[in-house]
């Protein structure tokens, strides 16, 4: 299939896979060690979908990981994206596609009296796109386990390429390259005990081809017969983001619990935003577990974001992505768990105990300053603001062993 150079978006793909691998890694990445303790052995097969805004994201996961010598933890994961797109920006600009995105990823964990230690590697590619993260932590038990600190480090490199309208291969004569540092430091304190509090810093500097060679801008354009005209986006080749996050989880007498967490995130391009979300977990019996929560985030536009610039070339640095406009996004997710344990009928014999998992998220985008330019009619402009919901839904199984 054959596509104009505006419509594919691979580090949109990939911020897209990015967000729903931070949705399910609370659920699926659970057994992540904590200082002090090494994850148990476990695997994890996960399948997930996104659907909204003309959007489908779908896929397989497998996690293993395998504790040996009593000192390390080695675990491996691949996951899988069959992305198919008629967003918005896609069909204003250019026509449908389908692709397909590949992850490995490796890491290994060891534990040292009360510290513990993690490095990996993970590999993305797909065929315009591909990035390599490694990454390094330590977190460390202190007073008698009731204060864990962690440091983080992590590293990544990312070759950006673009699709040739006419052959639909590869352009041999674009080849960008983005260099991503991440630092981050976290505090974990046991306050009481039914109630745990933690904080997190995270600082991110990106460095290089940052926007999207696909993307376009609009400007107003009186020789047009729509009144409009698009160039291509350019953006600042460098930028530097800050985020602090607090959270808090307090455990209720019937084996319940509420949580609550804030984050702030501010960045060089003029972004600004705000997420709170809160939660409640609640069992039933010895097998069942439910939860559900509620996130609310809020996002001020990037300085060099506009629906429509007055002119060609208006400024030196031009961007119209929708994720660097105004927005407001609304989160309502359920969340349920079976634990059934080992020894069942066909079930292999070195099976301890496992659960099956099922989560459903429905996600509120409303959109302040990005218009829905598929309306006719009207003054360029003057358009209605661009909104849409989304459905993410997770369903995976863990065994232990």
């Amino acid at each position: 299939m054959f596509r104009s150079r505006t419509l594919h978006n691979p580090a949109r793909r990939a911020r897209a896979a990015l967000f729903i691998l931070l949705l399910v890694a609370g659920a699926l990445f659970a057994g992540r060690a904590s200082a002090g303790v090494l994850p148990e052995d476990r695997a994890d097969l996960l399948y997930h979908r996104y659907d909204g805004g003309g959007v489908t994201i779908d896929g397989p996961s497998l996690l293993v990981r395998k504790k040996f010598l009593e000192k390390f933890s080695l675990s491996a994961n691949y996951y899988i994206d069959m992305v198919s797109s008629a967003s918005i920006d896609v069909i204003t600009t250019a026509s449908p596609y389908e692709e397909e995105r590949k992850q490995y990823s490796v890491s290994l964990d060891t534990l040292r009296g009360k510290t513990t230690y993690s490095l990996g590697f993970t590999n993305s590619k797909e065929n315009d796109y591909e990035a390599d993260t490694a990454y390094f932590s330590l977190s460390h038990d202190l007073f008698g386990d009731l204060t864990t600190i962690s440091l983080a480090f992590a590293r990544g490199w990312d070759v950006v390429q673009q699709r040739d309208a006419i052959t639909g291969g590869v352009d041999p004569d674009f080849r960008e390259n983005t260099d991503r540092r991440t630092y981050s430091m976290g505090l974990s304190q046991v306050i009481t005990r039914n109630f745990i509090v933690g904080a997190t810093f995270e600082t991110i500097t990106d460095e290089g081809f940052l926007n999207n060679p696909y993307r376009t801008v609009r400007f107003v354009d009186p020789t047009s017969a729509i009144g409009y005209s698009f160039e291509d986006e350019i953006y600042p080749r460098t930028r530097t983001s800050n985020a602090v996050a607090i959270r808090g989880r307090y455990f209720l007498p019937y084996r319940a619990a509420v949580s609550a967490q804030y984050r702030w995130f501010n960045d060089t391009w003029g972004i600004l935003a705000h997420t709170g979300e809160i939660g409640y977990t609640h069992p039933w019996g010895p097998k069942w577990i439910f939860d559900a929560r509620f996130r609310y985030y809020t996002q001020e536009r990037a300085d060099f974001f506009s629906d429509l610039f007055p002119r060609a070339q208006a400024q030196n640095f031009l961007a119209r992505d929708k994720e660097l406009s105004t927005f407001v996004s609304q989160t309502a997710g359920l969340g349920a768990t079976y634990e059934f344990p080992g020894g069942l009928p066909y079930m292999p014999r070195f099976v301890k105990k496992g659960t099956l998992n099922l989560r459903w998220d429905h996600i509120f985008f409303d959109y302040e300053d990005f218009r829905d330019i598929r309306v006719g009619g009207l003054a360029p402009g003057t358009e209605p603001a661009y909104s849409f919901e989304a459905d993410v839904m997770q369903l995976f199984v863990s065994i232990w062993f």
